[in-house]
């Protein structure tokens, strides 16, 4: 790492606030098909299913840009690189908002995705370069607090704005919002960082890694049981419980604000219990509401309970993934962390195509369980990377 400015100090102290809020915006870009399905589907006149392939495209070209662009940019130092990804979410989402039609927006999306797959694990690693050791798992757990303020506040404000003002000014307010973040990351992150080079060794040392290759697969199946149902959450609570646009809103905050308090508590657990335990915790809650959504799918109180639960685990099972893969191996923490976004991705796309097929035969109760079943399997995962020495706080 190359040493910051004189005046680093003063810069760091709001630098992981900067790289939060790029998360905000990098989670907003890629969950905002799911709160206006209905109003992407009529604008464009398409089907729900089609609509809901915004995100399985895009999930697709994340899991693949990733790494690859983990490697191309590796030597890249990071306030430029981050500043210019949040630069592009800016442009595609304003762009966006002129889309003439499906394919348009469709490429638009593509693009927007490609270069924002970077952004997510170059943060993580770059908040590994500001703080001391002791600092980093709680660091980098605020750092995803930026996805649990994009389905807080970030995916109901989208499906308001989309129900009154159309799918159009959604996607401008959130390029509007890119541009405000532009402008903060690259005002407070220090310059001068650039983390360790990503070459072909470094791909073979994370592939004979057991406990990344674990942490990877529990990343691609609790997420692939999570967008089973939240891809299509708004659909579905219209046909099972005949819930309006603004019910679809209040659950999807609940669940965002849910999963912003699970970070939290997470944040504050992480350096006293471990990540190992806190992961374990946060995916039990993970299981148990899906549970509760699958069993009580038609009553909406229920379903209510079951997106609250559930959301507990939601951000708080990913921000622990980052802080365990890169205490797993921090020399390897850029290569880990992007295929860790990859195999997000890959879930979000095995997911969602999977939901998709369910919702578009009319079997409007199987996303639940399919959401059960992954998930359970992570859980069991999680418990074969039990560390040997229960004291290593980020392993």
């Amino acid at each position: 790492m190359k040493n910051p400015p004189a005046d680093g100090h003063v810069h760091r102290r709001l630098a992981p606030t900067a790289l939060m809020l790029g998360n905000f915006v990098t989670g907003c870009s890629v969950l905002a098909p799911a709160g206006m399905l209905s109003e992407l589907s009529s604008g464009l006149d398409v089907s729900i299913r089609d609509a809901g392939l915004l995100i399985t495209f895009g999930a697709i070209v994340l899991c693949i840009g990733s790494p690859v662009t983990a490697w191309l940019t590796s030597r890249i130092e990071r306030r430029t690189l981050l500043a210019a990804t949040l630069g592009v979410l800016a442009l595609t989402n304003v762009a966006s908002a002129f889309a003439p039609d499906y394919a348009t927006l469709l490429i638009f999306r593509l693009i927007m995705l490609a270069v924002g797959a970077l952004y997510t694990p170059q943060a993580a690693g770059s908040a590994a370069l500001i703080v001391p050791p002791e600092k980093r798992g709680g660091t980098i757990s605020y750092i995803f607090l930026g996805w649990s303020l994009a389905a807080a506040i970030g995916l109901p404000l989208v499906t308001f704005i989309a129900s009154r003002y159309g799918w159009r000014a959604a996607y401008g307010g959130i390029g509007l919002v890119a541009c405000f973040s532009f402008l903060f990351l690259a005002w407070r992150l220090p310059g001068g960082l650039i983390g360790a080079p990503v070459d072909l060794k470094t791909w073979a040392d994370v592939g004979r890694n057991r406990l990344i290759i674990l942490l990877l697969l529990i990343t691609t199946l609790q997420v692939s049981g999570q967008f089973a149902v939240l891809t299509y959450m708004g659909p579905l609570l219209a046909r099972l419980t005949q819930s309006g646009p603004d019910a679809v809103g209040l659950l999807f905050a609940t669940y965002g604000v849910f999963g912003f308090l699970g970070n939290v508590i997470a944040t504050r657990l992480v350096d006293s219990w471990g990540s190992y335990r806190t992961s374990l915790l946060f995916m039990t809650a993970l299981l148990t509401g899906a549970s509760i959504w699958a069993l009580g799918a038609g009553h909406l109180g229920v379903m209510a309970v079951a997106v609250a639960v559930w959301g507990l685990g939601f951000a708080s099972t990913n921000s622990m993934q980052q802080v365990r893969l890169i205490g797993a191996a921090p020399t390897l923490g850029a290569a880990s962390a992007s295929l860790n976004t990859s195999a997000l991705y890959i879930g979000q796309a095995i997911g969602s195509a999977t939901g998709g097929m369910l919702f578009a035969r009319n079997l409007f109760y199987g996303p639940g369980y399919v959401s059960v079943a992954f998930v359970a399997l992570a859980l069991i995962v999680v418990t074969l990377t039990k560390p040997r020495q229960a004291a290593a706080p980020l392993t």
